[in-house]
């Protein structure tokens, strides 16, 4: 009786904390529907009374929001994809191979981790200023084409895979990157599903480094976009949450496609050498 009272116990509170976590996004839909105006009054609807998508058709008719989207999509599948590639082949190759000074640059990589991302915008952007690649996608998709968690993450799950895999098909006469690209690469499918989420939701969440580099408003990616719209409509509360919950849907629901991916690979990532 003691263990079913423990239990129903448990599971309530986990249910009232899923409860507490999920109320501001429901809020923030149901007030994306509700007529202008209505989200101001005190004290504020849970509910529309009378549903509407009018800030939805304002939003991509009347203030192109559409544009700033597809422009995320594009910066945000073009960064993930590039980073899966360069930083699967330097976990591989940390993890795997046997070169001078592995250890000694492995140590280096993770020792600046410590230093926060805002000390390299300077020169990162004077950097890009030199290469003319300031106020171009370019710009944004080069410097997250690799990073050190990428790395550090691929390594983590590839020093799991078997080395007697890896010499079986050497000795069968496949070459460093044929190894890579059919032994390793699948076995690697949930840890790359894993980074690829981390990046995905990093590169779309991301508003000040485009924010620095990006001066014509056509390449606005969709955070910058909202930062400008609320400063122009800044009363509009229920137009504010249409964009807030055009910003949260996709990658919410890129979260739920792969969680199992995403779990599976934290989980045996976790493996230390």
């Amino acid at each position: 009786m003691a263990t079913a009272l423990q239990k129903l116990l448990i599971n309530g509170l986990l249910l009232l904390g899923a409860l507490l976590t999920l109320f501001p996004l429901l809020w923030m839909l149901a007030v994306s529907l509700m007529p202008a105006m209505d989200a101001t009054q005190i004290p504020p609807p849970l509910f529309p009374d009378h549903p509407t998508l009018d800030h939805y058709q304002v939003l991509f008719q009347r203030l192109n929001l559409g544009r700033y989207l597809l422009n995320s999509f594009g910066v945000a599948l073009a960064v993930t994809a590039l980073s899966l590639l360069f930083n699967s082949m330097a976990g591989y190759a940390f993890a795997k191979l046997r070169f001078p000074g592995r250890q000694t640059l492995f140590g280096v990589l993770l020792a600046s981790m410590i230093l926060p991302a805002q000390v390299a915008m300077l020169p990162l952007f004077l950097m890009l200023k030199n290469f003319g690649w300031v106020n171009s996608y370019t710009g944004l998709i080069v410097p997250g084409m690799a990073s050190i968690f990428g790395i550090f993450l691929i390594r983590q799950y590839a020093l799991t895979l078997p080395d007697s895999l890896l010499d079986a098909a050497r000795v069968d006469g496949a070459g460093e990157f044929q190894v890579y690209g059919w032994v390793v690469l699948p076995l690697l499918k949930p840890i790359l599903v894993t980074l690829a989420i981390f990046t995905f939701l990093g590169c779309w969440n991301d508003f000040m480094w485009p924010l620095i580099l990006l001066a014509d408003q056509d390449l606005y990616t969709l955070p910058v976009a909202l930062a400008n719209l609320l400063g122009e409509h800044v009363q509009d509360t229920e137009l504010m949450m249409a964009g807030s919950v055009l910003t949260i849907a996709p990658v919410l629901l890129l979260f739920l496609l792969l969680q199992k991916y995403y779990i599976e690979g934290l989980m045996l990532g976790s493996v230390k050498e």
